[in-house]
């Protein structure tokens, strides 16, 4: 039997992923805002304090969306350096990590796309299985290892 060496250091990859989908989230959000401040739909004083106003729906939208990818994602990247750090990264750890930031990717293209509530809840609900997978596949590991 051929024994198969999974190397931990791809777990990096889907973290990069959400990761970028951060930055892409960020850079969309500064230039909604800076297009609604240049067009005069928002005054400038607005961001001192995020008050006197309401931004457009589809900034509104952005921000919220760049917000959320400081939630659960939190989660997701504290399982895969715990996958690392435990010496616990597996192909089948390594699978869940990928199907939780494949899930954000539609989740966040559902978001700011047609942002159907539906869609976007089926991708949210399938990542946060992704994701909960992922993390019992962690402790599964590791409680092995230490029992």
């Amino acid at each position: 039997m051929v024994e198969m060496t999974f190397h931990a250091e791809l777990m990096f990859l889907p973290m990069l992923t959400v990761v970028a989908l951060t930055v892409v989230a960020f850079v969309r959000l500064a230039y909604m805002r800076v297009r609604t401040i240049r067009s005069r739909a928002m005054p400038l004083t607005y961001y001192v304090a995020f008050q006197g106003g309401t931004e457009p729906e589809p900034v509104t939208v952005a921000a919220r969306h760049y917000a959320n990818l400081f939630e659960a994602p939190v989660v997701f990247y504290a399982a895969c350096l715990s996958a690392i750090a435990l010496q616990a990264a597996t192909p089948a750890i390594y699978y869940a990590a990928w199907a939780y930031a494949l899930c954000r990717i539609a989740q966040s293209a559902i978001h700011l796309t047609y942002n159907n509530v539906r869609h976007r809840a089926y991708a949210f609900f399938v990542g946060w299985i992704a994701l909960a997978t992922l993390w019992a596949l962690i402790a599964a590991l590791v409680l092995a290892k230490i029992s």
